[in-house]
């Protein structure tokens, strides 16, 4: 399943970097952690349970960036699986 496209472009912004951000966005909760620039790396959308784990899909984005550089010149998100099914 492809990511939606509103929360692929909200997942584009830099946020507070090696951060766990807790969101609600179409409808689905979402957390996600940032890497050491900001950039979110890990995502899991889907249902918060009450302990505060999401109930859902797993998504990991793959950074290509220029070499030398901080550029990103490509991302794609991949869908990992499935979490926390109990």
């Amino acid at each position: 399943m492809a990511l939606n496209k509103k929360i692929a472009y909200f997942l584009q912004k830099i946020h507070a970097p090696d951060a766990r951000i807790d969101d609600k966005m179409l409808g689905k909760d979402l957390t996600f952690f940032t890497n050491e620039y900001g950039e979110p790396v890990t995502l899991f959308i889907g249902t918060r349970r009450p302990d505060g784990a999401i109930t859902g899909d797993r998504y990991v984005r793959t950074i290509v960036r220029k070499p030398g550089s901080q550029q990103i010149l490509k991302s794609h998100w991949d869908l990992k699986g499935k979490v926390n099914k109990a």
